[in-house]
């Protein structure tokens, strides 16, 4: 008998990939990759247990996925960090489901230090990367550990292409 959560959150890490897969260009019209080979390929990682590798990888970022109701953002980027960590990825994100909304509005959150790691790797000041990526930033109290930043899936997939972009020219 299946697990109705664990279906739903696998549905919604099928639809992150396939979203992240089609927006940058790395599948065919049927969804088939055009070079299977390819790093650059966004994949549903094999379930680790305790050392857990994340959901998606798509380097540099290992993401975690949730379709939930509740969010716990902070806890969700805590055990992002750490499954990246297990990976041996740069970077980590999250990304919740909007509810009756399309793949594209869901929300991908960061840590402080994640992002300003994305924007010094980009050389993009904090004004430039909130207009071009529509960041929007959350305090939580005076514990740094609590803030985090959030865009958009479908803004996530232009950050991926540029960040990827700028790695090849560094080659």
């Amino acid at each position: 008998m299946s697990n109705p959560n664990k279906d739903k959150g696998t549905a919604w890490e099928s639809t992150v990939r396939d979203f992240l897969n089609r927006s940058l260009g790395l599948v065919d019209p049927t969804g088939r990759f055009l070079n299977p080979a390819s790093a650059d390929n966004v994949r549903r990682a094999a379930q680790e247990g305790a050392r857990d590798v994340g959901d998606i990888h798509c380097y540099p970022f290992i993401l975690e996925c949730k379709d939930v109701k509740s969010p716990a953002v902070p806890t969700w980027i805590r055990q992002g960090l750490a499954e990246a960590d297990h990976a041996g990825f740069p970077l980590s994100a999250v990304v919740h489901k909007r509810r009756n909304h399309g793949a594209g509005t869901g929300r991908v959150h960061f840590s402080v230090s994640t992002w300003t790691a994305i924007r010094n790797s980009l050389g993009m000041p904090v004004d430039d990367a909130v207009c071009l990526y529509g960041a929007d930033y959350t305090a939580r109290g005076t514990d740094t550990s609590r803030w985090y930043v959030t865009i958009s899936l479908a803004d996530f997939a232009d950050l991926l292409s540029d960040i990827r972009g700028a790695q090849r020219v560094v080659r």
